[in-house]
């Protein structure tokens, strides 16, 4: 795995926790990871290398598509940052498989809603108190479901960079 994937994979790991935790996604972790991602691309190809392009071209390609999800009040703005941000590690083609397969987890996790109301929800939390005791009293994973809260994006996101990354 490389430093781009290690990168990317620790924030999604922090987004999702943040996520699942308190339904946010801090803005010092996107921008601290954009930042990071230009500093990378730019200092690996050069001053005069394609690094800036394809930083700018991978931000681009995250937060643009997702700006219009957010402005018709699909997902947060944490969730459009976070992809401008993983775009500027992982590039234009990477976000947008990246993008394509979230939406398409994000759906079928809201069929799933959908069909069992919020109950199927439930039942999962109670599967994880079994599964995991310890981890349901560290962290309150499925407060979002109990607390009637919308569905964070992240629970998509993260088995769609699983799904990009094993294809890849």
């Amino acid at each position: 795995m490389t430093i781009v994937l290690w990168a990317a994979a620790a924030q999604l790991l922090i987004a999702f926790i943040t996520d699942m935790k308190h339904q946010t996604i801090s803005n010092w972790l996107t921008g601290t990871s954009f930042l990071m991602g230009m500093l990378y691309h730019g200092l690996a190809s050069g001053i005069e290398g394609q690094g800036w392009l394809y930083t700018a071209a991978g931000a681009a390609a995250g937060f643009v598509p997702l700006l219009i999800l957010y402005a018709f009040g699909g997902i947060g703005a944490g969730d459009v940052k976070l992809f401008g941000a993983l775009g500027a590690w992982v590039g234009a083609a990477m976000i947008a498989q990246l993008m394509m397969y979230s939406i398409l987890y994000a759906g079928a996790f809201g069929v799933l809603l959908l069909a069992f109301n919020r109950a199927f929800a439930k039942r999962m939390a109670s599967l994880l108190i079994i599964a995991y005791p310890g981890a349901a009293r560290t962290f309150n994973w499925f407060q979002w479901a109990q607390s009637g809260k919308s569905f964070p994006f992240m629970l998509a996101v993260v088995p769609a960079a699983i799904t990009v990354w094993l294809i890849r």
